[in-house]
């Protein structure tokens, strides 16, 4: 995980995997181009990458619908966490 956030903060290549690629770039404050990469995906991962930024841009009927998608209770806790809860899990993955 430190990996991955120092790759963010040294303006790093961003990650192959589309999912990461959009957290990568949410952090980076690029919330657009961070859902236009996982707008058109239909994994998973994609799904929950997606409930979180609706849910981050204050959308919460989208956020729902994405979470139920993606198979996801609705995070309801701090933002930054369910970042990095998403961020670990797919990291865990090997998707870096």
């Amino acid at each position: 995980m430190e990996d991955f956030l120092g790759a963010i903060e040294r303006d790093d290549a961003a990650p192959a995997d589309p999912a990461l690629r959009a957290l990568w770039l949410d952090a980076r404050g690029e919330w657009d181009l961070a859902h236009k990469c996982v707008d058109q995906l239909s994994t998973p991962d994609a799904m929950w990458v997606h409930a979180y930024l609706h849910r981050k841009e204050g959308d919460a009927w989208n956020a729902d619908y994405w979470y139920r998608r993606a198979g996801r209770p609705p995070h309801r806790g701090r933002l930054g966490e369910e970042w990095r809860e998403i961020a670990e899990a797919l990291l865990e993955k090997g998707l870096a």
